[in-house]
């Protein structure tokens, strides 16, 4: 059976390029960087070739990025750095983090984690397309405010929440701003310095690179405590043997996004937009999720009254067509997602939720198939 991979943001097919690159690192090169001889040498150039390209992407400087093993770590790694250096390092007595209700499970996890070591955390509320409210978070930050962290969009219903004006705020208040920008990364252009970001979180599966890297960029100056103990890899910022194969594979899907994002964004939105008008050309009860106007080009976010998504994404899957519910990290989960409550979609509405997710190796004539194939199920 033909498979038709709809989900794309739960990850991606490995690019040959990537694949081709990260190789030699696997068998031929596979010195530890930490080593003087020939092949640690090599290694440790490779790293760091893939360090320019991942800034390259991002518009910063090559020493503002450090590898992690995925998304969450680079969440992890600033909400947690960022709490413990007040609370441990500089003994302050500021303790409180804002972010919103909207956000990825390793934001809102590690949020309640550090909510149980003592630290304050606000949650704010979005919009019924998913944006917060700049007013409201203006009125939530205090002199206790550590970081205020955002998501770049929404990793289920696409929306991309108004960055700079976020920043600008942050800045106007001394407060640092960290955005999870896994799902904007190579979908659309983001300049760190322009945008006014501080740290910023990646991961390599959602553009072409294998599963298990990921990335942060640190603005220079800006100190974190490390919370992962061991040698002093990634400027002592993050310990433990450099995974090379992974991060080379990671700068080379960072090249492939700078270089083809205009092209690659046009033909994502065009794919998204074509679903959008056959969904309501051909059905009555549905209602699309999210920002039309500022969305994630590949995204597709929608409910189907009177339908249960579960059995709908297994139907679709013995056709060969592979959808999700939401968020993949929650795809087991049969409660109603928490992004969908907040947007304040009824939760028997919400049930029916599908997310369609394009990329690099879709085309129309799948999108046409898709919809036959919905039309027969639904």
């Amino acid at each position: 059976m033909d498979i038709k991979y709809f989900d794309n943001s739960a990850t991606t097919k490995v690019k040959e390029e990537v694949l081709k690159e990260m190789l030699p690192y696997l068998v031929k090169e596979y010195g530890n960087p930490s080593s003087l001889y020939t092949i640690g040498r090599s290694a440790r150039r490779a790293i760091e070739n893939a360090r320019q390209r991942v800034a390259s992407l991002l518009h910063c400087h090559s020493d503002e990025i450090y590898f992690t093993s995925c998304g969450s770590e680079s969440d992890n790694m600033a909400l947690k750095g960022s709490a413990y250096l007040e609370k441990y390092v500089m003994k302050s007595n500021k303790n409180h983090i804002i972010t919103s209700r909207i956000e990825h499970p390793a934001i809102l996890n590690t949020c309640e984690s550090l909510e149980k070591q003592g630290f304050e955390i606000t949650h704010l509320n979005v919009d019924e397309e998913g944006f917060i409210s700049l007013q409201d978070l203006e009125n939530s930050i205090t002199d206790r405010t550590i970081l205020v962290s955002i998501m770049f969009a929404n990793n289920e219903i696409g929306t991309i929440e108004p960055i700079e004006k976020i920043a600008q705020i942050t800045k106007s208040h001394g407060v640092l701003f960290h955005t999870d920008a896994v799902q904007a990364v190579g979908n659309v252009d983001i300049d760190v310095q322009k945008m006014g970001i501080d740290m910023l979180s990646l991961s390599g599966h959602k553009i072409y690179a294998p599963k298990g890297i990921g990335a942060i960029y640190i603005k220079r100056g800006i100190g974190i405590e490390r919370f992962l103990d061991g040698g002093h890899q990634e400027k002592n910022k993050r310990a433990g043997t450099e995974n090379v194969a992974q991060i080379v594979a990671l700068g080379k899907a960072c090249e492939l996004a700078e270089r083809n994002l205009d092209s690659y964004g046009h033909r994502l939105q065009e794919l998204r937009d074509y679903f959008f008008e056959e969904i309501q050309r051909n059905f009555k009860d549905v209602k699309i999720n999210g920002s039309l106007e500022e969305r994630l080009p590949g995204n597709c976010n929608v409910c189907f009254k009177n339908v249960d998504s579960s059995e709908l994404i297994l139907r679709l899957d013995s056709e060969g067509f592979c959808v999700s519910g939401g968020s993949a990290c929650s795809s087991g989960d049969n409660s109603v997602s928490h992004v969908l409550q907040a947007i304040g979609v009824p939760s028997d509405l919400a049930k029916g939720a599908v997310r369609v997710t394009f990329g690099e190796f879709n085309r129309k004539d799948e999108v046409d198939e898709f919809i036959e194939t919905l039309k027969r199920y639904v």
